[in-house]
């Protein structure tokens, strides 16, 4: 069962220079397992494996790692050699003046400067000729994967103090909530990313032959599937688990479980940009939409399933989540929807 969703913006952001290269976007995303009739429910999710296959076709189909949105074409295989010159650094500092120098080989320049203070990093965005991004999607991802691959490399979340974009707060802005896991700033004179200095003599732990697995999946499970491991929302997901027909353990319970009181477990779920509560709805949410999935599940046995004990009140809470019903998002899956109601 894939543990999250990922908003209808993303998908057809990733999909906005396929679309005008005028490919058939519509034969990618079924090739994903994805229904293009879905996309009509405006609040819509896929899971993130879904998400993942489609990046991957779309990158192999346009032979673009920058989607037909960069200011040139990054040929397939461009991240996977990033990755093998990478791979060798002693640590995270050496990681990313390295794959900077790397991506300067290439003009125009797409790539992330590493510039150190006192106590913090930033890792700015840099962009040189004219880009096709109307949804921000190249330029967030460029974030998303260069952030991630250094944590992975290292083998821990490297924490970040603040993201900044040089753009105003789009209207998918609150999805960044949950990408970023930090204070966002809009309108900034740059975007990029700052981290405590200490991250810097992080020492790399991933060996040659790990990366060969890595790159199976990879630059696109870096975008699907947020970085959630060793955050506190991604601690308390796990706690919860799946099973809603039990009652939820309580907050303090969970705080206890976590070594921590509950008054700090707030306050870092506060820095996280979330909350005990949204965490359990959107668990809820992603489970549902799982179980919908399912055609042998009746919409009842789903409600049941993630814990409401009337199907009316699942009806108006799945409704406030996606904007539809249940069975208006069933039949969008399904590639019959008639009727958004």
């Amino acid at each position: 069962m894939s543990d999250l969703t990922v908003s209808r913006h993303f998908v057809q952001a990733a999909l906005a220079g396929a679309t005008r290269l005028g490919l058939d976007t519509d034969a990618m995303l079924r090739e994903a397992g994805i229904s293009p009739d879905l996309l009509r429910i405006e609040k819509a999710r896929v899971n993130s494996d879904q998400f993942s296959r489609l990046l991957q076709i779309a990158w192999t189909r346009m032979d673009d790692e920058f989607l037909g949105m960069g200011p040139r074409r990054a040929r397939a295989g461009t991240f996977a050699t990033m990755c093998a010159l990478v791979i060798d650094c002693p640590t995270l500092e050496t990681v990313y003046r390295r794959a900077w120098q790397f991506s300067r080989l290439f003009e125009p320049m797409v790539s992330m400067e590493l510039i150190t203070g006192p106590q913090n990093t930033q890792l700015v965005t840099r962009i040189e000729g004219d880009i096709y991004d109307p949804h921000y999607f190249l330029r967030e991802s460029i974030l998303v994967i260069w952030h991630r691959l250094g944590s992975w490399l290292v083998g821990q979340p490297v924490e970040l103090k603040k993201a900044e974009f040089d753009y105003p707060r789009p209207a998918h802005g609150d999805e960044y909530r949950h990408i970023f896991h930090c204070p966002l700033a809009f309108e900034s004179e740059h975007t990029a990313l700052t981290f405590d200095n200490r991250f810097l003599s992080a020492p790399v732990i991933r060996a040659r032959p790990e990366i060969h697995q890595f790159l199976k999946t990879s630059p696109a499970d870096l975008l699907s599937r947020p970085d959630e491991s060793n955050t506190f929302t991604g601690q308390i997901r796990g706690l919860i688990g799946r099973n809603f027909s039990r009652p939820l353990p309580d907050f303090d319970w969970i705080a206890s479980e976590l070594h921590t009181s509950p008054q700090t477990l707030r306050r870092r779920l506060k820095q996280e940009n979330t909350s005990f509560q949204e965490i359990k709805d959107l668990l809820r949410r992603d489970t549902a939409i799982y179980y919908l999935g399912r055609p042998e599940l009746s919409i009842n046995d789903i409600a049941e399933k993630v814990g409401f004990t009337e199907p009316s009140t699942f009806h108006r809470a799945f409704k406030k989540w996606t904007g539809v019903t249940p069975g208006a998002y069933r039949e969008g899956e399904r590639g019959s929807l008639s009727t958004q109601g």
